[in-house]
């Protein structure tokens, strides 16, 4: 049985130039991830891969559709789902007074959990800097500190959103490694990216979406294999940025 689940799902918004009719950002997702899996969705901005995290973390509404995730309905028990999930935090969301230790210590008890808060920091190699303050940390070290934050839970599923984001490529190497540790453990662990090197590296699958719709999906030398297999002045076929282009023909940033 897939850990996460999702048939048909639908999230709608007010046209900003007419608040009386609706488009559709996400617009019937379908997806199904099993235990143990590394799951991607890429997209140009605005394809609607974070408002489908939002609503499978719980942190947006559902407008249509179904998602369950470790057998439990995100419609109807999203505060349920929040105990098996763990969510990437943004550095700016942090109590910049308070150390990484004291920090740790604290999301954990929201979840009536205790924890060895530098068993934690030493998972994501940030044992030294326990006493410091999120403000002083690198690039680098706040994203992994915000993955230690989503692991106080010690969750079934991980939910990543662009996790190496202007990050330089040592940073973005070391993040990558953690992901496959987790990973190794039997972690699901679903991520969204512009980084096509990173997809290709990490994910088991992919779902490419565009205007809020899954347009492809497979692992991805399948994608590869399938919408790019000749590029210009390529020896044997293209990569996932090739098949991005062609599925989208949006650039990466656009």
């Amino acid at each position: 049985m897939p850990i996460i689940e999702v048939t048909d799902l639908q999230k709608q918004y007010p046209l900003p130039e007419n608040k009386s009719e609706k488009f559709y950002a996400v617009n019937g997702v379908s997806l199904a991830i099993a235990q143990g899996e590394i799951f991607g969705i890429l997209g140009p901005n605005g394809a609607g891969k974070t408002t489908t995290l939002e609503m499978l973390e719980g942190l947006n509404d559902i407008d249509g559709g179904v998602a369950t995730i470790d057998g439990i309905s995100v419609n109807e028990n999203p505060y349920k789902v929040k105990q098996v999930i763990g969510v990437q935090l943004q550095a700016n969301e942090y109590f910049d007074n308070i150390n990484l230790e004291e920090l740790l210590s604290l999301f954990a008890a929201l979840y009536n959990s205790t924890i060895d808060p530098m068993t934690l920091l030493a998972k994501v190699q940030l044992e030294e800097k326990a006493r410091a303050k999120p403000a002083s940390l690198s690039g680098g070290q706040k994203q992994r500190f915000s993955i230690a934050c989503a692991l106080v839970n010690d969750p079934k599923v991980l939910f990543l959103d662009e996790p190496t984001t202007g990050l330089d490529p040592q940073a973005k190497r070391n993040l990558w490694e953690l992901v496959q540790d987790l990973n190794a453990s039997g972690m699901a662990i679903v991520l969204t990216t512009h980084n096509m090197e990173e997809a290709e590296q990490l994910c088991n699958r992919i779902a490419i979406m565009d205007h809020g719709k899954i347009i492809a999906e497979g692992t991805p030398q399948e994608l590869i294999l399938e919408h790019a297999p000749e590029p210009p002045e390529a020896p044997l076929h293209g990569d996932l940025e090739d098949v991005f282009l062609v599925l989208t023909g949006h650039g990466l940033r656009e």
